[in-house]
């Protein structure tokens, strides 16, 4: 049995998809996983570092190591309606957030990528971890805040205001979905065993689609303090037909994401041949 090095954030969407395939409940093909949880952006840089095989990335930081890693077609978090969001305690001008102080969840993270797109002159940025951004807006360390994940559903509640839908401004600027996150796997890693990572994690999200009671443990053990009906909200956000295959739509907003990106400067050196090569090949996924 062959064991890969798996990295992945507690966050229900990620739990949701890899359950079944970490727990025996479908054909993985031979292969073993050791695990590595944590934080989106902890798994950016520990990808940076290059020393995990499979992990979830965000597509900014993939836009950066599309020479290290494959995009595998299951997995991504890609979808409408489900972008960041940059809050804070009162409405504020284009200006004001211009030079407000942001706190952001981490620098290679798409969030981050977006609001560069969104915002490429507001250069006072925090980096604090996801699930902190509120307290920090709220208690002043900050002016405003970026929030992702389940904060979406939480942040009316303790009195904040929205500025911008992030993912609200890319969808009306480019007519496409929004990609948030991906899951690659190590270009050191050979060709058939991606193709066969990827019919794995397909088969461990299709599990979870057709039994999402059973797979719920495992999202309940690493949810932080979140009642049902929040975590529910955030899969059904994050989980879509896109998770199971990014499709056409999706390569295409993923690539768009990253043209418009170094047009405006916030990536350099952009290659669509490289993009392109960085993508597990069609059909793998059968």
């Amino acid at each position: 049995m062959s064991t890969l090095s798996l990295g992945f954030s507690p966050c229900p969407n990620d739990t949701f998809i890899f359950d079944a395939m970490l727990h025996g409940k479908v054909d993985t093909e031979g292969l073993d996983f050791d695990v590595f949880m944590h934080d989106v952006e902890a798994l950016n840089q520990r990808a940076f570092a290059g020393d995990i095989a499979i992990t979830k990335l965000s597509y900014h930081a993939f836009a950066h190591l599309t020479d290290r890693y494959a995009l595998l077609e299951a997995g991504s978090a890609l979808g409408r309606g489900c972008g960041p969001l940059l809050i804070a305690r009162e409405p504020k001008s284009e200006a004001e957030i211009n030079t407000a102080s942001i706190a952001i969840p981490g620098r290679m993270t798409t969030a981050n990528f977006l609001l560069s797109l969104a915002y490429p002159t507001a250069l006072n940025k925090q980096e604090t971890l996801f699930s902190h951004i509120e307290d920090a807006v709220l208690d002043g360390r900050a002016d405003a805040g970026l929030i992702i994940h389940e904060n979406r559903f939480t942040y009316q509640q303790r009195g904040l205001v929205k500025l911008l839908d992030l993912g609200e401004y890319w969808e009306t600027t480019t007519g496409l979905p929004i990609p948030l996150g991906g899951i690659v796997v190590h270009r050191d890693v050979p060709p058939e065993t991606r193709q066969k990572i990827n019919r794995v994690l397909r088969r461990s999200v299709e599990y979870a689609f057709a039994h999402p009671d059973d797979v719920m443990p495992f999202v309940r053990a690493h949810a932080q303090a979140m009642d049902d009906s929040v975590m529910q909200a955030h899969i059904d956000l994050y989980v879509t037909h896109y998770t199971l295959d990014l499709g056409e739509d999706g390569r295409q907003a993923v690539f768009q994401m990253f043209r418009i990106a170094q047009e405006k400067g916030v990536i350099a050196g952009f290659r669509e041949d490289l993009f392109l090569e960085s993508i597990l090949p069609r059909g793998a996924s059968a």
